[in-house]
């Protein structure tokens, strides 16, 4: 686990005078840092806290501006489901104000994912400029396109068992957070199951089993840490307390390659009945497809697996969790 506390780190360097969070935004890089980046698990600090962008009064504000079709908010379904535990419904904040939705978030069983709130906001996006501004000086990667969504996560809050199909880092800004990160093997994410995602974009939860869990390596993210790992590496996330995090993702020519590779192995399993496997294909056989996937993308050829999102409570400020169940009904907001 990561045990070392960085908040006296930047509580000592925000007495600094002329202090700049953006200009010293990654203080312990180091070469060892570059070698591992996107190759391993590994973490380093950042000086997000620092730019007062995550304070309570500031996400009030954020929530107030941000547009509801890039705002989701999100409670927990039941945690005994034999396959997908915890996972995520959708709910209805219209109306809500955005204290009290930040309220529901600390006090109940509500999750609020900011989406792109990096990118969409001035004061955000050069925050964000500068985060990935210090990684290329770093890594010497030119090539990165980050978008930037805000995590605001009750004490409670369970993210699935899933994986990502971009480069991602998480980016802790508040709160205690744990997580667990699984071996990149055909037991925990597996061919088929990657597919499957691949053809449903709304969704990127794997099946998951608790005996997973022996080999899982868990880590306790301190705050002022930012932790990336290896592409599609499956995890799953638990809060100890109320969290504010920023998760940014990117592409790259190896995500962009496996992705459409993949959505190939999807068209030939359910249009042609075949057995494809990534796992098992050579690097000939994997760029090869990921041609075809990219030139399938744009025909009807591809299955579509893709679910209407279906609002199935609202947010009540009267209700003692803030949660109110209602009929289910699509979002169209």
């Amino acid at each position: 686990m990561l045990t070392e506390n960085a908040t006296q780190y930047h509580e000592d360097q925000s007495d600094v005078e002329g202090f700049d969070p953006l200009a010293s935004m990654l203080p312990d890089w180091t070469e060892a840092k570059t070698a591992a980046f996107q190759k391993e698990i590994m973490s380093f600090r950042h000086n997000l806290a620092e730019t007062g962008l995550f304070t309570d009064e500031a996400l009030i504000d954020l929530l107030e501006r941000h547009p509801s079709e890039k705002l989701d908010v999100c409670t927990m379904g039941a945690s005994d489901h034999p396959l997908y535990p915890n996972k995520f419904r959708t709910g209805d904040f219209r109306g809500v104000p955005a204290r009290v939705l930040l309220e529901a978030a600390k006090a109940g069983r509500v999750w609020i994912n900011v989406r792109e709130a990096m990118n969409v906001h001035a004061d955000y996006k050069k925050t964000l400029d500068a985060m990935y501004g210090r990684l290329s000086e770093k890594t010497g990667n030119r090539a990165f396109n980050p978008k930037g969504g805000i995590l605001i996560s009750s004490p409670v809050a369970r993210v699935p068992y899933h994986f990502d199909k971009t480069q991602t880092i998480l980016w802790h800004v508040r709160g205690q957070k744990r997580i667990y990160l699984y071996p990149l093997t055909q037991k925990f994410i597996s061919d088929e199951a990657y597919e499957n995602t691949i053809t449903n974009y709304l969704n990127d939860d794997l099946p998951y089993e608790t005996s997973f869990d022996a080999d899982a390596e868990i880590i306790d993210i301190p705050e002022g840490t930012a932790l990336t790992w290896p592409l599609n590496s499956p995890h799953r996330v638990n809060n100890q307390t109320f969290c504010v995090s920023v998760t940014t993702e990117y592409s790259t020519r190896e995500t962009g390659m496996k992705n459409a590779a993949m959505l190939t192995n999807a068209t030939l399993r359910h249009r042609l009945g075949m057995n494809p496997s990534y796992a098992n294909d050579g690097d000939m056989a994997r760029k090869l497809k990921s041609v075809v996937g990219r030139v399938l993308r744009k025909t009807p050829l591809v299955p579509d697996m893709t679910t209407t999102d279906m609002v199935t409570f609202r947010i009540d400020e009267t209700a003692e969790s803030f949660v109110v169940d209602t009929e289910p009904y699509p979002r169209t907001f």
